[in-house]
């Protein structure tokens, strides 16, 4: 599914991301469809990837049930594969990065001499993918088009993009999120090496809302490895869409104004698609099964569920 154009009883809003798209109902629900899109350096690439959006709903509706002691979360039903329905919350400008290796954006600074990532001071004498003393935060700006840009703590707060009472609960919910994500990513084999969450505030209750624990939020590294690559100084395996953006490098492209997304094969979005898959059925433990329903069908779905909220 690259998009859809749905219209809803008692729809008042629609918005189309990078990945989702996402319907309001009666300004009290939302109607999040996952996509098949994939976005690298905050583009959208111009082939889906099949059964991608699926395999990104299905984790984070599974992450989002194994985290609700931790914090609330936004999610009311999950009708379809693709597809979850849950409260509309203000959403928080922020994204809260947790980072507990030095590996991707964060490596990149510190390979370029940089030991000052969102005002969180780097150690010196570390290698790409070493473990962090302990996890560090370093948030971004969430921007609805272009690049999301670095933040410090000071930052947001000082320009007035959250309130220091929420952002410190903010910090606390990320790092607790972050730890049991890690709990849960042993359990098979992986190392959470960095990931995402987003925020959303409705009445006086602050809510995890969007995805959480994915390969298109996270980074994970397969644990029997990592000590022996390590050492060796070798790349470590890994299920992210880190791959992805890596393979647009390779051939040119980093988002950059002027630069033009290279041709993708048949060949390499099925190898996205395979690698999405695999990490669904690693994290869950679970046998990823292939859905293809048809858009009629999923618009007849998404209503009938509405209609029990």
């Amino acid at each position: 599914m690259l998009q859809t154009n749905f219209k809803f009883p008692g729809q008042t809003a629609f918005y189309k991301g990078k990945v989702r798209d996402v319907y309001t109902i009666d300004d009290r629900l939302m109607v999040m469809i996952v996509s098949d899109r994939i976005s690298a350096f905050d583009v959208v690439l111009p082939r889906p990837i099949p059964y991608k959006g699926q395999v990104l709903n299905q984790i984070a509706a599974q992450m989002m049930d194994a985290t609700a002691d931790i914090v609330p979360n936004w999610i009311q039903d999950v009708p379809l594969p693709n597809v979850t329905i849950g409260l509309k919350c203000k959403t928080f400008p922020v994204e809260m990065v947790v980072r507990g290796n030095l590996t991707g954006h964060a490596w990149r600074v510190y390979k370029s001499g940089g030991r000052e990532l969102c005002g969180v001071p780097l150690p010196n004498g570390m290698k790409e993918n070493d473990f962090f003393p302990s996890p560090i935060i370093t948030p971004s700006t969430k921007a609805h088009e272009g690049h999301d840009e670095d933040i410090s703590r000071e930052g947001i707060i000082s320009r007035g993009l959250i309130k220091e009472e929420d952002y410190d609960q903010l910090e606390k919910y990320a790092l607790a999120l972050f730890e049991r994500g890690k709990e849960l990513a042993k359990k098979h084999g992986l190392i959470l090496a960095d990931t995402k969450y987003e925020f959303g505030k409705l009445g006086n209750t602050i809510y995890l809302i969007d995805e959480v624990h994915t390969p298109d939020s996270s980074r994970y590294f397969y644990s029997d490895t990592y000590e022996e690559n390590q050492k060796a100084g070798k790349p470590q395996r890994q299920l992210s869409k880190e791959f992805v953006r890596e393979w647009l490098m390779e051939h040119g492209f980093q988002g950059k104004t002027g630069q033009k997304v290279p041709d993708m094969s048949d060949e390499f979005v099925q190898s996205v698609s395979d690698r999405y898959i695999e990490l669904f059925e690693h994290i869950t433990g679970k046998k990823f099964i292939k859905q293809d329903i048809p858009e009629r069908d999923i618009e007849t779905k998404i209503t009938e569920a509405l209609e029990g909220l």
